[in-house]
């Protein structure tokens, strides 16, 4: 009689990393299947460290999609960058994203630091529906791999799903052998209230230009659950009197737009009926106030 061998578990912490705007967080909702992370146009719309499990028997993957990296300007950002540092201390694979036009990564000592490392390393062109011919895909491929020789280096479209299985195949034989890392009924390591207010945050980055994204901070005072209805209180934070004002708009129109359109996209994720309750609060210099910073999450 014959035994086959059991299948050993896989299980590692893969790492997204890149500059700002170059398509992290759309690859994180495309390798993770739900939307986990919010998408919009404008840089720097991931301000955490967002972590999201993908499980099969076999293995289990924690990926996790991270701030874009830049040289810090106030203590928000060096937040950021700490979850950036922390991710490549803890990574057994990194997805390193840049795009088709990208040249240098926008922080080139995190750049140097990866380069340096030795766990398996992908370089993901991303965006490359916007090339203009394959030759310039294939200059761009040769490009990267000139920058890190030992790294698997692939054209990738997050927006359109190109290539996205072969990436998850790979992705699988580089993971190390393992016991799970999270309960495999687990989809990410982020409360409710975080998916909440990172929904009422995108609609402002969406409705509002300028300043005003950058300086709004977002927190869920109350969630409670009823019958048939989900009674939700959320706080936007602002840093001037001035940003108040147009955040709430003349009569309240903006603040209603940005209520009525995160509301949908809150019902959608927990799957009931949500009342959003949303009021503005000044609350000057947050993003320079280490203790005010420690509460929101971004430093220890």
């Amino acid at each position: 009689m014959t035994t086959t061998k059991e299948t050993p578990h896989r299980a590692g912490f893969v790492n997204i990393i890149g500059s700002p705007n170059v398509g992290k967080s759309t690859l994180m909702n495309q390798l993770v299947g739900e939307r986990l992370s919010i998408i919009n146009k404008k840089a720097q719309t991931t301000r955490h460290r967002i972590m999201g499990l993908v499980n099969e028997p076999d293995w289990q993957i924690v990926y996790s999609d991270t701030p874009g990296v830049l040289d810090p300007a106030y203590k928000l950002q060096e937040g950021m960058m700490k979850f950036v540092r922390t991710a490549l201390q803890d990574a057994d694979l990194i997805l390193l994203v840049t795009d088709i036009d990208e040249d240098d990564l926008a922080h080139p000592e995190t750049f140097a630091k990866i380069a340096d490392m030795d766990i398996p390393v992908f370089i993901l062109i991303n965006k490359i529906d916007l090339a203009q011919d394959q030759a310039c895909v294939g200059e761009r491929i040769a490009y990267w791999q000139s920058k890190i020789p030992r790294a698997t280096v692939a054209p990738i479209s997050a927006l359109h799903g190109f290539n996205i299985d072969q990436l998850l195949e790979r992705i699988v034989e580089h993971l190390p052998v393992s016991p799970p890392y999270f309960p495999k009924d687990e989809l990410t390591n982020k409360p409710m209230r975080f998916f909440i207010s990172e929904f009422i945050r995108e609609k402002i980055l969406t409705h509002f230009k300028q300043e005003i994204p950058y300086s709004c901070e977002v927190v869920v005072d109350a969630y409670v659950q009823e019958d048939n209805i989900v009674k939700i209180r959320a706080e936007i934070r602002v840093a001037r009197e001035s940003q108040k004002q147009i955040v709430i708009g003349k009569g309240g129109s903006m603040i209603k737009r940005v209520g009525t359109d995160a509301r949908r996209d809150i019902e959608k994720f927990i799957g009931q009926r949500v009342f959003l309750d949303l009021y503005v609060k000044v609350d000057k210099d947050w993003r320079d106030d280490e203790r005010k910073l420690k509460r929101l999450g971004y430093l220890e």
